[in-house]
């Protein structure tokens, strides 16, 4: 398998460069801070936290507040009514001004990390579970998620580059592809959040307390959601069916966890992530095998 390795996900960074350092800028030019990625920090900030930074957009934070840079407003526009319309919590949003959406940093900490084994209880993963029920038994907001748009194309595409390029074995592709193909299938609508990794899902205690990064909501496939939560997470599928109740079909989940997987594996490579790292989308699609 030929695979690009970079960091897996950014996390903490005195020294900002690439895509973090534009982000940085940025931010300064909206607050009027004296950006300096030179020095390594902001005018009167001893530190930043790059949470994510790619080519397309960035999160920063900086003390108690999250600073999201996205070059496409259209994503800010959404996730701020998505905020809005959603029955769960989600964090305050303090200001924006473009590129810039400023939110208030949310309590207690991420369920998990992708590669990383889950310190979260059996009864944190139900409280999530809950969680996304309640959003899913909202009322549907007015306009449909992007990013279930061409997914059958892009699957062709995307599993025809990792066999051409010899970047994952043509045995492991042809089986999730076969397995993914579930996921394609007529389904009702509910309120999705689109993106709901697990780094987007604070918890206190056994209590959620916020959701992140609603530039994806929309109307959508209520499995995908689910699945995206627990992809990397098999082991508390069961614990998240519990909290969120009735409906859930286990062979779609994990027909989502291929999917996501295979067309995930070309941008995280390109973008400076690894998914080949233990625990993460290549070790996903193993364990389909």
């Amino acid at each position: 398998m030929r695979m690009p390795r970079g960091p897996r996900r950014p996390e903490r960074a005195f020294f900002l460069c690439g895509a973090s350092c534009d982000a940085e800028r940025a931010v300064g030019r909206a607050v009027g801070w004296n950006a300096n990625p030179q020095a390594g920090r902001m005018g009167g900030v001893d530190e930043v936290e790059v949470v994510v930074a790619h080519a397309e957009r960035a999160t920063l934070r900086v003390g108690g507040v999250f600073l999201k840079v996205d070059g496409d407003q259209t994503n800010t526009d959404i996730e701020v009514e998505a905020m809005a319309l959603a029955p769960v919590p989600t964090p305050e949003v303090l200001w924006r001004k473009p590129p810039v959406l400023a939110l208030a940093a949310l309590p207690g900490a991420a369920i998990a990390r992708l590669g990383r084994p889950s310190g979260a209880s059996p009864a944190v993963w139900a409280s999530a579970g809950a969680t996304v029920r309640r959003l899913h038994d909202a009322p549907l907001p007015p306009w449909s998620s992007r990013k279930l748009d061409g997914l059958a194309e892009q699957l062709d595409g995307e599993c025809a580059w990792l066999v051409a390029n010899d970047v994952l074995p043509a045995d492991l592709v042809i089986r999730n592809r076969e397995i993914a193909e579930t996921a394609l299938r007529p389904y009702e609508p509910v309120f999705m959040h689109g993106d709901l990794q697990v780094a987007h899902v604070f918890t206190d205690g056994d209590e959620v307390t916020g959701v992140l990064d609603w530039s994806e909501a929309g109307r959508g496939d209520a499995h995908f959601d689910l699945a995206c939560l627990t992809l990397g997470f098999e082991e508390h599928l069961a614990d998240v069916v519990a909290g969120y109740g009735t409906g859930v079909d286990r062979d779609v989940v994990v027909a989502w966890w291929s999917l996501r997987s295979l067309l995930a594996v070309r941008w995280l490579a390109e973008h400076g992530f690894d998914p080949a790292a233990p625990g993460c989308e290549v070790d996903v699609l193993r364990a389909r095998m």
